[in-house]
């Protein structure tokens, strides 16, 4: 009876341990391999844990510069952590198969799983079914090793395309950038409507972000090389813009700058769905926004004053733009919480109205 007994329970130990592996495994399948958006919770719950260890520490700064110098190794150092998390699954799994396919100890069954892993060739035990464990076990180490230098690159194109325009934004809108700025600016050039060609290539910025960002989503922490700049900030202003002079300036309208905030308002809700940051995914134009109509109205008499030609319903333009930004306003202020954005006008100033909620949202 014992000893039967004792060969279920190395059963169910070596059932335990290929679970753990095949989760990892999985894990990194969905984070390094499949191209589409998938949120994986081994993944997540790496990038909470060290989230929190940044958190604590952020705690002690009490300047912008000093959090951003904090939050820059964030997203390496969860890449090295998810890593190190698979390696980990993959030797305690593989310890526990060990030990319930072999007589020794559960030392003896670790050593021998780290000189597989690690492909050291210390320990092996010389049974066909233990030396296959071993080579597979090899070979996961390597593959996942691998994995990760070649997904490198491919962030770092991303990464790269983004910030482009992220820099490119700065000319425009200035640092940080504004809606109001970049509308004055263009007013003084004569381009207010010659925006056609910026529309359509933030429309395709949009699109790019969406695909890159739910397939890598670690490149949403990524930060931008100059502290004031944020790909987040940088997408508020162009909608805020597109908004602005859809509702508010007495032009001709631009259909090219509905469709750049329609792809907006979805991307940030595609990237929003993949972190679980609720919104209305049908809010009402009437809805509420986090802008109000003393900061519409300062901004609308900002335009005027540089002598922007405003439509003269000041009511109407209101009702206008509020039904625009209700769109975006939640993921936007959502995703400025999550990266820690630098502060820019209507994004991430917010913060001062909503305080940030994010380790409390990520824990529902």
């Amino acid at each position: 009876m014992y000893d039967i007994l004792w060969l279920l329970l190395r059963i169910l130990v070596f059932l335990l341990g290929a679970t753990s592996v095949i989760a990892a495994a999985l894990s990194a399948i969905r984070t390094f391999v499949l191209p589409r958006s998938v949120s994986d919770v081994f993944s997540r719950n790496v990038f909470l844990v060290v989230r929190m260890f940044f958190e604590l520490r952020k705690r002690r700064t009490t300047t912008y510069e000093q959090r951003d110098q904090i939050m820059e190794l964030y997203a390496p150092i969860s890449l090295l952590a998810l890593l190190t998390a698979w390696l980990l699954c993959i030797q305690l799994g593989y310890t526990a198969m060990f030990w319930g396919l072999t007589d020794g100890s559960l030392y003896q069954a670790f050593k021998i799983s780290g000189s597989s892993l690690f492909t050291l060739g210390i320990a092996f035990v010389d049974t066909f079914p233990a030396t296959l464990l071993t080579f597979s076990e090899a070979a996961i180490g390597l593959l996942l090793v691998a994995l990760l230098i070649s997904y490198l690159p491919t962030i770092y194109t991303s990464f790269s395309r983004r910030e482009e325009a992220v820099t490119l934004l700065e000319t425009r809108a200035g640092s940080p950038p504004s809606a109001v700025e970049m509308i004055k600016r263009y007013y003084r050039i004569g381009g207010l409507e010659k925006l056609t060609e910026i529309w359509r290539s933030w429309e395709k910025w949009f699109a790019e972000i969406e695909e890159s960002h739910t397939s890598l989503g670690s490149l949403t922490f990524f930060r931008s090389p100059q502290p004031q700049r944020s790909w987040v900030t940088a997408a508020g202003a162009i909608l805020d813009t597109a908004s602005l002079i859809n509702a508010a300036l007495d032009i001709p309208h631009d259909p090219q700058a509905d469709l750049c905030i329609r792809a907006g308002y979805l991307c940030l809700r595609y990237v929003s769905s993949f972190f679980k940051m609720p919104f209305d995914p049908n809010p009402d134009p009437t809805d509420p926004i986090s802008i109000s109509r003393v900061e519409f109205d300062l901004a609308y008499d900002e335009l005027a004053a540089e002598g922007v030609p405003m439509k003269p319903d000041r009511e109407q333009a209101w009702r206008d733009f509020s039904g625009w930004r209700v769109n975006y306003d939640t993921p936007l202020l959502a995703l400025a919480e999550l990266t820690d954005a630098p502060r820019a006008p209507w994004v991430s100033d917010r913060f001062l109205i909503h305080p940030p909620r994010l380790l409390t949202r990520y824990r529902r």
